[in-house]
């Protein structure tokens, strides 16, 4: 499993989620990991990879310290290289930063519809209605979610640049791996909820 969850082959009926960092050891695989643990049963697969994936290395220790603490598991995670098959293959891709998306989408440019920065996403999900949802275009319950944040994008006013993206942590101290998550738990509730409707 490089790189994926344990939601892989026929299980995965509700889409498929990308997530992505740089190196695909610190930010991506956290997201990764919290996401799969709490949409477990759905349906919805969720890996992760990297723009300049440190190929084959394990999730960053103190990352894993991180999900252990969470109750989420570090185990079985190989880092891999972003690839335009791995876009193409997925209904949602969340970026640490918007930075990320732009080296994602020139993969596969019909990307751009369902590419978000993980606040971003969290901000334009966070009113979002379950009717919403279910009226938005899309193949599966992800692409859905996808879709009715694409629509909101005129009603949400977008962050400013500097608070748009996830600090990088890799290779800075504790309290950087600690800003890191305190980032990603202000957005990634509004998510789940939206992806659990």
């Amino acid at each position: 499993m490089r790189g994926m969850s344990a939601v892989s082959g026929p299980d995965v009926t509700n889409g498929r989620i990308l997530v992505v960092c740089t190196g695909n050891i610190c930010r991506s695989p956290y997201i990764e990991r919290v996401l799969a643990r709490e949409l477990s049963g759905t349906g919805i697969a969720v890996s992760s990879a990297g723009t300049g994936a440190l190929v084959g290395s394990p999730v960053d220790p103190e990352s894993a310290q991180r999900l252990v603490a969470v109750g989420a598991n570090a185990e079985g995670f190989a880092a891999r290289q972003i690839t335009r098959e791995i876009v193409a293959a997925s209904d949602l891709i969340i970026g640490a930063t918007r930075e990320h998306l732009s080296e994602v989408v020139p993969l596969h440019p019909r990307a751009l519809r369902y590419s978000f920065a993980l606040h971003d996403l969290g901000d334009l999900l966070a009113d979002v209605t379950p009717q919403e949802i279910a009226a938005a275009p899309g193949h599966n319950r992800v692409a859905k979610v996808a879709a009715a944040a694409i629509g909101r994008r005129g009603i949400v006013n977008p962050r400013l640049p500097e608070q748009s993206g996830i600090v990088d942590p890799y290779r800075q101290s504790p309290e950087v791996f600690d800003q890191m998550v305190t980032e990603i738990s202000a957005s990634l509730p509004a998510v789940v909820a939206a992806l659990r409707h």
